[in-house]
């Protein structure tokens, strides 16, 4: 293949890929207007790894926080789903004060519900998936509900390791044994 013809490829295949990246961006909200589903989301920004040896769940001083940026991006998420009209009826968060934040800032209509099924699994008290799938199995709308938890438990319900700023929808499965990811979503 000669240069020119392979960068004539390479755009072409670039632009493929955003169409259909815009194609399903349109399909999950088109989903998300119906209602009925479940929008699993991690915090938004916070700088570090884990949280401080001696943090205290009760404390929000002695956690890894949101930063002025995480505060920020929160809000334009709820701003998305507020100009898509998406709505939501119900937020879930982690006891974890930087989910609690994130859902405080993204859905400032809705008081977010501490569900210590959705504190990180492996860590104290430890996430429950089995209560999680159970709840999202229970949720019929009306709206959406939304689950701000850490990207370690929506990977053990999804197996989908979410981005920063991504949303993975899941509703149950038609047999209605577990559950099933049915779209993605970039929020930032």
């Amino acid at each position: 293949m000669k240069p020119r013809s392979f960068v004539v490829a390479s755009v072409l295949v670039l632009f493929a890929m955003a169409v259909t990246s815009a194609r399903a961006t349109e399909a999950a909200w088109a989903r998300l207007a119906t209602g009925g589903y479940t929008i699993l989301m991690t915090n938004a920004l916070a700088p570090g790894v884990g949280d401080p040896p001696f943090f205290d769940l009760e404390d929000c001083s002695t956690q890894r926080n949101l930063s002025d940026r995480g505060r920020q991006l929160a809000r334009r998420q709820g701003v998305r789903f507020a100009a898509r009209a998406v709505s939501i009826s119900k937020v879930y968060s982690s006891r974890w004060c930087r989910t609690l934040e994130t859902a405080e800032n993204a859905f400032r209509d809705l008081e977010a519900e501490p569900l210590e099924a959705l504190d990180p699994v492996g860590g104290e008290g430890g996430g429950d998936t089995d209560a999680v799938i159970d709840i999202i199995k229970a949720f019929r709308g009306p709206g959406n509900q939304v689950m701000i938890t850490h990207p370690e438990n929506i990977e053990a319900l999804t197996g989908t390791a979410p981005r920063q700023g991504e949303a993975v929808i899941v509703a149950p499965t038609r047999s209605g044994n577990g559950i099933d990811v049915v779209a993605r979503l970039l929020l930032n």
